[in-house]
């Protein structure tokens, strides 16, 4: 046969996977969280928060771009015990004024009268009216803003000012030199280092430093400000290892500006040992060392061992233990395949076991070493809390497996003696270890975990007071650390196991439960609470027995177990969507009469789920179905208005009606079973109905093996086949029946797709062995054999072997052979 015939014929069958499908509805969910990317069970806040923005976070560059202290309030604090007034008044003169009232204090001349009436009681404006001196310094500030504070814009890059920052600059040096008083002394040194900084006057800028701020007695947070301006000059004037050095020290004397020192000691490009030349105690060599631990996505050991060594005390040990900790959960806790996060969603893990395994071990390694770490400080007792060490140790066990050990690192602690973090900890850790014979599948009592479910939450609804604005709204989301640990336990602990025990309903409560952070909902249909990995293990796996079993637990809301727990946080939502999928399970096996029982329970005005024309506009936006009509191409899809459209109600109304005619209507049971077998193909991946029995669709789906309950109708059309060959086998008239034989070929060509190398079509490979056995499966199709044989003189068999391909090309190359 012709490289063309060949062509045809694969296109007629794969066009609607590769081209063309107007349908797609990917199974996937939103963005992935940066702060919910791999399963993590220790809390990245145990040791305070002063250093919480340099906490693990391989998504993005900082867990966070916001300090810790905020430079407004530590100035309006610094100015208001200057001038002994409300701090509150500072602020809001400061930074918190619109821009017209920013012109008038500019030129505010001490008459209270000329501003605004907000602002005459304000005592920071008064004590300006009485005090010329700080009037002048406030003036003058003012009057740098505009030229320091030039917003980028990539489409209009203007310029600094740098002629008008080096006369502001000259200006400054003058009022500095004249001005007694400390306080304001260093501030005006400050505003002139700063304008001859932005005007690329370096040098100048750096002599501002030298000759008025580092001699300064007072102490203030500007000192810090003017020292990371200092820094910049240095590392321009050629010297990025001081650079280095001086920004690691602005990093640890001023958290206001801490992200930023941070970023700039970076930008140097300095080695570690480039800065620390230039240190000269323990304390600078320790923060040098733990700028670098934060710097450092991979795992090391170095950097906490070195600030160990200098500063034990520090609490930059703690939190580089916590983030190594939260490396090995991203190297060593694999998502649960019902639960996948992250970049799981999209992608399966297939790569070389052996890679994995010495990936595995090398894991385990640098875990022993961070243990050992961990054991160190809690029994050298340097540091201030060394029940973390302990915390730490007994969690790695818990991770390698070690139950025993991690169950005795625990016992060693007194978890009402340890600070709320730490017992908090513990008890996650304590919950963990308990859930070990659960994880494993083994028969467990768990109403031994009710306690502490009942505190994990009270602790993730305290997190989250505010509803989300959407489903993958991530606001927030780096302090919902209680949140993500709830959700983990139920979807990759307990929901498992209740699958490994064999009850799925059990498996969905949990997977609801995880998802469900609030204490109240806004919004409570079943669908909209769930996160995509819940909505897609229920409308996957769930039978008709796990709805029974699911409707049977929600009349155990009210008992205090596990179960009531479960069943309660299901009960908080609307019954449509559960009745609507249990419906839709009838109707995936058949039990016409109870689908039609199930949706007789949903409420009239449901909108039932019409998938999303992605060419359409107007009111042409959705697909509707009509598995009723009878198509000789699958492709494209032969979709219908919304008026004419069939819902999953209407369908199992009218496959129901069918059913009984079967029995009362026998003469014409062979027509009832061909529009059954028509309505059933219809509902599968390459039908225009797939969204009666599937809630999504994927142009991948036929290069996924069959997985679950409907996809022997979804993707193989097995009791489509089933029905046409009773309909075939009931009647006598051969036009009839080569329409039976027709579609019997098309059934059996889903089989043959399923067992192909969709790659091998794509790339058309013809060494392929799949390829090659694709081939020879269509064109020994029995059914079209059959077709060619005995109905070639129907009418059918003429307008088929015109309209479809696929058929024409099997015809044409038996006349060819």
């Amino acid at each position: 046969m012709k490289t063309f015939k060949k062509l045809s014929l694969i296109f007629s069958i794969f066009l609607i996977t590769f081209f063309g499908e107007i349908a797609v509805n990917l199974a996937c969910g939103g963005e992935i969280d940066p702060y919910d990317y791999y399963i993590s069970y220790f809390h990245n806040n145990i040791e305070g928060d002063e250093y919480s923005p340099f906490a693990y976070n391989q998504m993005v560059y900082l867990n966070s771009e916001t300090d810790v202290e905020s430079e407004p309030e530590i100035n309006s604090r610094e100015w208001a015990k200057f001038l002994d007034i409300k701090k509150e008044d500072v602020l809001k003169v400061m930074y918190k004024t619109d821009s017209a009232t920013d012109v008038k204090l500019v030129n505010f001349d001490g008459n209270i009268s000329q501003l605004p009436d907000s602002l005459q009681q304000n005592s920071f404006i008064r004590a300006l009216g009485k005090q010329k001196a700080p009037l002048k310094y406030y003036q003058f500030a003012k009057s740098c803003e505009p030229l320091a504070n030039v917003t980028f814009n990539l489409w209009d890059a203007t310029p600094r000012d740098t002629t008008a920052m080096a006369t502001k600059a000259q200006e400054g040096l003058k009022l500095t030199a004249a001005e007694k008083d400390d306080f304001l002394k260093l501030r005006y040194a400050y505003q002139t280092e700063r304008m001859f900084h932005f005007a690329g006057m370096h040098t100048e800028s750096k002599s501002t430093y030298e000759t008025y701020i580092k001699t300064s007695k007072v102490n203030s947070a500007v000192k810090g400000w003017a020292l990371a301006l200092y820094a910049g000059s240095i590392r321009r004037l050629g010297n990025p290892d001081e650079a280095a050095f001086l920004f690691s020290k602005v990093f640890a004397s001023n958290p206001e500006r801490r992200i930023q020192a941070y970023k700039n000691y970076f930008y140097t490009s300095s080695p570690v040992q480039g800065a620390l030349k230039y240190a000269k105690t323990n304390n600078e060599k320790a923060n040098i060392w733990a700028i670098n631990g934060f710097g450092n996505a991979d795992s090391g050991i170095e950097s906490i061992n070195k600030v160990y060594s200098y500063e034990p005390k520090s609490q930059l040990n703690g939190t580089l233990l916590v983030r190594e900790v939260n490396k090995l959960e991203q190297d060593l806790i694999e998502a649960n395949d019902i639960a996948k996060i992250g970049y799981n969603y999209y992608f399966s893990d297939n790569g070389n076991p052996k890679y994995k395994d010495s990936l595995k071990n090398v894991n385990l390694k640098h875990l022993n070493e961070i243990r050992s770490f961990a054991v160190k400080l809690a029994t050298e007792k340097k540091y201030p809390q060394p029940e973390l060490g302990t915390l730490t140790a007994a969690y790695l066990s818990w991770m390698e497996n070690k139950d025993i050990v991690a169950s005795n690192y625990l016992a060693s602690l007194k978890p009402d003696k340890l600070p709320e973090r730490l017992r908090d900890q513990y008890r996650i850790i304590d919950l963990l270890i308990k859930a070990k014979n659960i994880k494993k599948g083994n028969a467990f009592n768990e109403n031994d975990l009710l306690p502490t479910l009942k505190w994990l939450d009270e602790k993730r609804f305290a997190e989250n007071k505010n509803q989300p604005n959407g489903q993958y709204d991530y606001d927030d989301q780096a302090d919902k650390r209680f949140s993500r640990t709830t959700r983990n336990f139920y979807q990759q602990i307990l929901a498992p196991a209740y699958l490994n025990l064999g009850d799925t309903a059990k498996a969905a409560l949990a997977m609801v439960k995880g998802d469900l952070n609030h204490q109240t909902l806004k919004e409570n249909s079943l669908f909209q609470n769930m996160s995509y990995q819940s909505i897609n293990f229920w409308q996957k796996n769930l039978s008709p027995k796990s709805m029974q079993g699911l409707a049977l637990y929600k009349t155990k809301a009210a008992a205090n177990d596990v179960i009531g727990l479960l069943a309660s946080a299901l009960n908080q939502l609307k019954n449509d969507d559960f009745y609507e999928l249990y419906g839709t399970t009838y109707l995936r096996t058949h039990q016409y009469d109870k689908a039609v029982q199930m949706f007789a329970k949903v409420s009239a005005g449901y909108k039932y789920f019409a998938p999303e024309n992605w060419y359409g506009d107007g009111e042409n936006t959705k697909l509707y179905a009509n598995p009723f009509i009878e198509t000789i191409n699958d492709f494209p899809k032969k979709y219908v208005t919304a008026k004419a459209s069939v819902t999953k109600k209407t369908f199992a109304a009218e496959m129901l009606r069918l059913q009984k005619l079967l029995v009362s209507d026998k003469k014409n049971a062979a027509l009832y079973y061909y529009k059954m077998a028509n309505a059933v193909y219809q509902t599968g991946y390459f039908g225009n109905s797939w969204f009666l029995i599937s809630y999504d669709w994927s142009s991948y789906d036929n290069s996924n093996p069959a997985k679950y309950v409907y996809d022997g109708d979804y993707k193989k059309a097995q009791t489509a086949k089933a029905w046409y060959l009773k309909a075939r086998a009931l009647s006598t008239n051969a036009d009839f029946k080569a329409k039976c034989t027709f579609m019997l070929a098309k059934c059996l060509q889903k089989q043959i797709i399923m067992n192909a190398n969709p790659l091998s079509f794509y790339y058309y490979d013809k060494k392929d062995i799949k390829w090659r056995n694709f081939i020879k499966a269509n064109y020994n199709n029995p059914y079209l054999k059959e077709l060619r044989f005995n109905y070639s003189k129907t009418p059918f068999y003429a307008v088929a072997s015109s309209e479809c391909s696929y058929l024409g090309d099997f015809i044409t190359a038996k006349a060819q052979n």
